[in-house]
Formats: C-alpha cells, sequence, structure tokens
C-alpha cells in the first residue's frame, strides 16, 4: 500500500510504500472514506525528532475493512467518525480520568507522532469499540470528519475555560479549532465572545459561529484592544488557539484575577512569564492545557448535537480535493496558507 508523509524530517515529504498492516487484538483495519491535513501535521514534519517514513494524519473518517480479536461494536463496511485522540482504554490513566494520557504523557494520541496514521491506503484504528462512532442519519461525511479534532478540541477549550452563562470570553486565533471554541463557548451559554485574528474570511466565520466583538491582532496590543471594547473589564477566560509564547503571556495579564487561561496550542517555543504578566503569582488565575478526551462516547455526543442541528461544522471547510493523491496539494494549502485557506479536506471516495 502507499502512504504520504515524513521521508526526511523538515526537509522532504513523499509517497511511501508500506505492507498493510494487519489488525491485531482491539484493533482494526480501516481505510479512509475523507481525510483532512491538519496544522499539527505540519509541525510534526518540521520536528527534526520525527523519525522518517513515518505516515502522517489524524483526521480521518474511515470504512472499517477487518477487525481484530476482542472487537464487537464495530464490523465490516461499518463508516465511522474516528476520533485524532484514540486512547488505550486498558491502563491506569482512564482510572485518574486522562485518557489523553493513557500510556504515559499525550500518548492518546499516537496517530504520526508514535505510529503510522490515516494518510494511507490503509491504517491501524486502535480500540475501535471505544474510539469510533457509526454516523448517525442527518450527518454528512464532512460533519463527522470535523468532528474527529477540529470540533472536538475546540469545544475542550471552552470546557477547559469553564465557560458560564453570561461570561465573557476571548478566543486568541481563529483557525479552526479557535472556530469551535467560539462555537463551544456559545453552547455553554457566553455572553460575549472576542474573536481575535487577522484574516477577513476568519472574521466573518468567528461571527457565523457566534463572535459579538472582533480585535486585529496586527493593529497594536490584544490586551489594549480587549480593555478598549470591554470598557476595562477584564474577561472570565482566554482561550488560546493560536498564535506564539507571546500570545499566550498576553492572555494570561489579560484574563481577569480568578478567571482561567485555556490553552490549546502545543507551545513550541519557550514561555518566559513575567511577575506583571503573572499578576505576581497572586492573582488566583489558572492556566490549563491538554489534548481533547477522545473516546466513542463524546464522540457520539457531538454527533449527535450535529444531527440535531445545534451547529454546522463544515462552515469551516474552504477546500475540498478528490483522491488520496491529492492529499499533497491539501498539505501544502496547510504548509503555505494564502488568504483563502481555513480547512482543506481530501474525499478519497464518494460518500
Amino acid at each position: 500500500m502507499k502512504g504520504f508523509g515524513i521521508i526526511i524530517p523538515g526537509e522532504k515529504m513523499g509517497w511511501i510504500e508500506k505492507d498493510i498492516p494487519e489488525p491485531g487484538r482491539y484493533e482494526a483495519l480501516a481505510r479512509p472514506v475523507a481525510i483532512a491535513p491538519c496544522t499539527s501535521d505540519v509541525h510534526l514534519f518540521r520536528n527534526p525528532a520525527m523519525p522518517g517514513n513515518r505516515i502522517l494524519g489524524h483526521e480521518v473518517v474511515a470504512e472499517i475493512v477487518k477487525t481484530g480479536e476482542g472487537v464487537s461494536y464495530v464490523k465490516q463496511g461499518d463508516i465511522v467518525a474516528v476520533g485524532a485522540v484514540t486512547p488505550d482504554w486498558r491502563t491506569c490513566e482512564i482510572q485518574d480520568n486522562l485518557p489523553q494520557n493513557s500510556g504515559g504523557t499525550n500518548s492518546g494520541m499516537i496517530w504520526a507522532s508514535k505510529t503510522d496514521g490515516v494518510f494511507a491506503e490503509y491504517f491501524i484504528i486502535r480500540d475501535p469499540d471505544l474510539n469510533t462512532a457509526v454516523i448517525p442519519e442527518g450527518v454528512t461525511i464532512e460533519q463527522a470528519l470535523m468532528t474527529g479534532d477540529m470540533v472536538t478540541t475546540g469545544f475542550y477549550g471552552a470546557e477547559l475555560g469553564e465557560v458560564k452563562y453570561g461570561d465573557t470570553v476571548v478566543v486568541c486565533g481563529i483557525g479552526p479549532v479557535g472556530q469551535m471554541a467560539i462555537a463551544g463557548s456559545v453552547l455553554r451559554g457566553a455572553g460575549r465572545i472576542i474573536a481575535v485574528g487577522n484574516r477577513p474570511n476568519t472574521f466573518a466565520l468567528a461571527e457565523y459561529y457566534g463572535a459579538t466583538d472582533f480585535v486585529d491582532y496586527k493593529e497594536g496590543s490584544i490586551k489594549e484592544q480587549v480593555e478598549k471594547l470591554t470598557k476595562g473589564k477584564a474577561p472570565d477566560c482566554c482561550i488560546v488557539a493560536g498564535g506564539n509564547a507571546d500570545t499566550f503571556t498576553e492572555c494570561l495579564d489579560l484574563v481577569k484575577a480568578g478567571g482561567i487561561l485555556s490553552n490549546l496550542v502545543a507551545q513550541p517555543e519557550p514561555i518566559t512569564i513575567t511577575p506583571d504578566k503573572s499578576g505576581r503569582w497572586c492573582s488566583h488565575k489558572t492556566v490549563r492545557g491538554g489534548l481533547c478526551p477522545g473516546g466513542r462516547k463524546r464522540m457520539e455526543r457531538l454527533l449527535d448535537m450535529i444531527a440535531n442541528h445545534r451547529f454546522s461544522p463544515e462552515k469551516l471547510i474552504t477546500q475540498r480535493f478528490y483522491g488520496l493523491e491529492k492529499i499533497e496539494d491539501a498539505f501544502e494549502l496547510m504548509m503555505h496558507k494564502n488568504d483563502s485557506v481555513i480547512k482543506p479536506i481530501v474525499k478519497v471516495r464518494e460518500d
């Protein structure tokens, strides 16, 4: 079979030939119906610590081809939504309510980082009985594809931030994850949502998903612009869904005493938090960050919300390609985004 991924980390991407894997106990062999590249894939490619000959990808809707011993929920031919985080549900971390870290820190997310990903003719799903959801009536392939990472991660930002009725929320970074953080904050009852970005198309989409105010980070200090909008009132929560180390520290400075900074970015840079940014560590602010939990039950709940028209994640999609070989073009768009790009997808086969 062939798959698309890293040939030389940071230097060369391309097509890789490998044997079709055989599913083991509590595993399934699957083939993609639709896939999508993610900024995380770009980061993995650029990471010099990554191995060569590694297939990328963690966003997928799949058809089950074959199941291993112990699999009872999914069966051959099922079309399933798959979470980007696929925990090992037989680890002690599960009993600590940390599925994202099953088997070790961040080890709930193994595709590409620890094993081959989904940009291939075939791939393995770990524990499909607990990590996939059969797509219900009323949910499209495109909607299900967005649910496995963009929706669940963005919503998790609102959950980590404990967004409540009437809260003022700042979302920094309004790519697809930030857009879903806005949608999730709306569903949790936020009163005012301030979207921080730069591109007109992301501002327009943020308004569609429920943002009430907009800040262009290229126009000056995020904190000063937000405080001007709120007349000096600090927000209850800041969700960091993009930006850099400076964005992180500015949001920590911005959020109210007793408020929460919810971080969804795998911060690649050292972060220096000075006394003035932290309230001298005496302001009762909370910083939280983590991968989304993963799991079938969470996926089923999100899909039910879509089926019942609570929100429409397919609005994130800006480019559509057809055929597995087009993942190369879609990945290039994520590598070198133009102003039109929010989320490209590849339909490997017809719905």
